[in-house]
């Protein structure tokens, strides 16, 4: 999705970048709704609390970017993330954790970039701007 933004000097073609929050903690989707729904250039088309009803909103929704908590609950990162490549190729997935070894294991299993759940707000959203201008 493209959006025409106006400021007083020009106009500029700026892509939205369209995610998807996945957290059992409501508290975290709380907080990342809070932290991503004024930036510009990206917009919260949907959040889910557990991995059973993640594959029906990617699928309704067609996000850009998953933000997905890797000790989401009944999920197995591993084998979900090929499943969701094979249907959406162009998906971006940013593993969240607030375990150190979970940086490994997620890169092993296929997400574009992973965002420790004790860094600085700022962390993530420099991770957001780098997938926003680095993907056609």
């Amino acid at each position: 999705m493209w959006n025409l933004l106006h400021n007083t000097t020009s106009q500029a073609w700026e892509k939205i970048i369209r995610i998807l929050i996945a957290d059992d903690e409501p508290s975290v989707r709380s907080a990342l709704r809070l932290l991503l729904q004024d930036e510009p250039g990206i917009s919260i088309v949907s959040e889910v609390g557990e991995a059973e009803s993640l594959v029906a909103q990617l699928n309704r929704y067609s996000p850009d970017v998953i933000l997905l908590d890797w000790e989401l609950p009944t999920m197995r990162p591993d084998k979900l993330l090929p499943a969701l490549r094979m249907h959406h190729p162009s998906l971006k997935v940013i593993a969240l954790s607030g375990r150190p070894e979970a940086l490994r294991q997620s890169f092993a299993a296929g997400a574009d970039a992973f965002v420790s759940k004790g860094s600085a707000p700022d962390e993530l959203l420099l991770m957001l701007r780098k997938l926003r201008y680095s993907t056609p």
